[in-house]
């Protein structure tokens, strides 16, 4: 099993969200791990430029790259089943960590170390953990946007779930990144060409 970490992780792009939904192109969690990436990168910026706090956006964007790695092993569990009562979400975790877990134990023992805070959170990392979860929920908000441009009446709801669901974090940074960033996801290319 060892040395079979890279292609496990790899294979983000064999796993699909979204699939209780009619979508009308698939997502991968590859393409889903690196949206949230760059936008826990923007949040990690917004928070050091505009809020003076002492973050580390690169780190950020790592934790984000490999928040979902779990769901290789898990797949992807819907979010209604996930948050269905506290019992199957507290299970839930402890599967997500048992997965984790199992991916760590695929690299060798010298590369462990390099690996382990992005799939076992730890404390010093609890603040850039809130911008992964909102940069999470923004990733979802602009997947939920682009399926409603594209005439798919099926994400409607789900976004304005998301968009209170940012709101009730109450985070600066991503009510930030909602005023001066959101609206560039509802233009065109040619409209966001011409700003």
């Amino acid at each position: 099993m060892r040395g079979n970490f890279y292609s496990m992780v790899l294979r983000m792009k064999y796993v699909n969200r979204w699939g209780l939904m009619r979508n009308t192109w698939k997502e991968s969690l590859s393409e889903h791990s690196l949206d949230v990436s760059i936008l826990a990168h923007a949040l990690a910026v917004i928070a050091k430029k505009r809020f003076d706090r002492q973050v580390d956006p690169q780190r950020a964007a790592m934790l984000a790259l490999f928040h979902d790695a779990a769901e290789i092993i898990t797949g992807d569990l819907p979010t209604p089943v996930k948050y269905y009562n506290n019992d199957i979400c507290t299970a839930y975790k402890q599967i997500e960590k048992a997965a984790n877990c199992t991916l760590l134990d695929m690299l060798p023992d010298d590369f462990r170390e390099e690996y382990e805070p992005f799939f076992l959170p730890e404390e010093s990392d609890d603040y850039l953990w809130i911008l992964v979860k909102a940069a999470d929920k923004l990733s979802a908000l602009i997947k939920c946007m682009e399926e409603e441009q594209s005439g798919n009446p099926e994400f409607s709801v789900a976004k304005q779930a998301q968009l209170e669901s940012l709101h009730r974090m109450e985070l600066p940074e991503a009510e930030l990144f909602l005023q001066e960033f959101l609206d560039g996801f509802s233009k065109t290319l040619d409209e966001q060409s011409l700003d």
